[in-house]
């Protein structure tokens, strides 16, 4: 029996992803008619649901870059190369629980309109017991559909289902089933709740939840109980500017505010992660972009870049734009494009910024936003960890046509969900690439 049970663990790891994983969630136990649509839980709880419904939970299959990403690369690539034929199904284990857990792998694209497109839905969350895992990962959640659902709170009741208290739903360990990630070459491809473990902030108690689903004085339901604590289904993270605004702290300093033509002028930018309780970026972080440019504008309007001072760390190349650089080959092996030399690896960032970042490689050496395709992503990682503070320096010998007078020493800190030239190549919607603010500062010096 032992002997049995381990072979179809073993088959399973292999279906799924082809690495030694968590057995939570089971592909095609379950049918679509098992769950309840969304819609019907819209009739009780029409504020959450309408939270839910513009929150990137509802759009985890829909959102434009995930159905590129998912039907050009990842479903491409599962069937020519045998390492990585499990994300046939892997990534649908949480971008489409409900087309996973019935067998409906690969689903349809989102234009069909299928159930897949209801993806991470009221039911995935309150019909889910537990994870197989004590640090999940990989959908090791467990489910259990039916008339009963799970919710947060020991006294609710409710006309029309059976309620039932679950720790588990309040628990970091939650959302560790999806949002982190092995690839099947063992690398970590998401990590963000073993970031936050790793940190100040689960030391202190503070849980995803807290920071991602607010609470405010409300009602969850239109003939529920009013209270001072509803937690919110709006799930801002990254994708809201809104969220990203102030996340960095970031200002710049000067021993003296005096330059003279030709010479060198030096200063420092200093960047404190006070509000963010994992690295970021985090989650898919081969595609996220975090960059710092810093620029000078003379009494006339003139710009002039002023690139970072190398520290001289391994790897701090992938830390410092360059337009030059290519990158993303493995994209061209995968779409069959003849000729195909990669994408401009940072995009249109200036050249000479310093980018926060992660860097994933490819079983090649080439960095890579296939995660699925991670084989290594462990020699730099140069982000911002929570409440850390990072130091740029900054050497500018001052140029010969600047200006006599003031000149304003201008930084800004951007954020983007992938490079630019990722999102320009796939033709995307350009608020899926373009740059955030996330902050700025400035200081005003005299040059003579």
């Amino acid at each position: 029996m032992r002997f049995k049970t381990a072979l179809l663990s073993a088959l399973f790891s292999v279906l799924c992803f082809s690495v030694p994983l968590a057995h939570g969630a089971e592909m095609g136990k379950l049918k679509y008619g098992d769950f309840k649509k969304h819609t019907m839980c819209k009739g009780c709880h029409r504020e959450i649901h309408q939270e839910w419904s513009q929150s990137l939970m509802s759009q985890s299959f829909t959102h434009e870059w995930d159905q590129v990403e998912y039907f050009k690369l990842a479903l491409p690539h599962s069937k020519k190369l045998e390492k990585v034929a499990g994300v046939k199904a892997g990534c649908i284990g949480c971008h489409s629980p409900l087309a996973f857990l019935s067998g409906d792998t690969p689903p349809k694209e989102a234009k069909a309109g299928t159930r897949a497109n209801e993806g991470v839905s009221c039911v995935v969350c309150h019909h889910t017991t537990g994870t197989t895992e004590a640090e999940p990962f990989n959908f090791s959640f467990t489910i259990a559909p039916g008339k009963t659902i799970n919710g947060p709170r020991k006294d609710a009741k409710s006309p029309a289902h059976g309620t039932k208290y679950s720790e588990f739903l309040r628990s970091p360990q939650f959302c560790a089933t999806c949002h982190d990630e092995q690839s099947p070459y063992g690398a970590w491809v998401k990590a963000t709740y073993r970031e936050w473990k790793a940190g100040p902030y689960a030391k202190e108690g503070t849980r995803c939840q807290d920071c991602h689903m607010y609470r405010a004085e409300g009602k969850s339901a239109s003939m529920g109980k009013k209270r001072k604590d509803i937690a919110h289904h709006v799930f801002h993270g990254s994708h809201f500017a809104n969220k990203l605004a102030g996340a960095v702290d970031l200002a710049l300093y000067a021993k003296k505010k005096k330059a003279d033509l030709g010479a060198k002028f030096t200063f420092r930018a200093e960047l404190f992660n006070g509000k963010v309780g994992h690295m970021i970026p985090s989650g898919s972080a081969e595609e996220r972009m975090l960059w710092l440019e810093v620029t000078a504008i003379d009494a006339e309007g003139n710009r002039f870049n002023i690139p970072v001072t190398p520290k001289g760390f391994p790897g701090e190349e992938y830390t410092i734009a360059d337009p030059s650089v290519l990158a993303y080959q493995a994209m061209g092996e995968i779409m069959e494009i003849a000729g195909f030399k990669g994408l401009k690896r940072d995009g249109n960032v200036s050249k000479g910024s310093r980018i926060f970042r992660k860097p994933f490689f490819d079983p090649k050496g080439r960095m890579t936003v296939c995660q699925w395709y991670t084989a290594e992503n462990t020699k730099i990682d140069y982000r911002i960890g929570p409440r850390e503070t990072k130091i740029e320096r900054y050497s500018w010998k001052v140029p010969m046509d600047v200006t006599p007078g003031p000149v304003t020493i201008e930084a800004k800190l951007y954020y983007s969900q992938i490079p630019s030239s990722v999102g320009e190549f796939f033709k995307l919607p350009k608020d899926e690439y373009a740059p955030i603010l996330v902050n700025k500062a400035s200081m005003t010096i005299m040059v003579k």
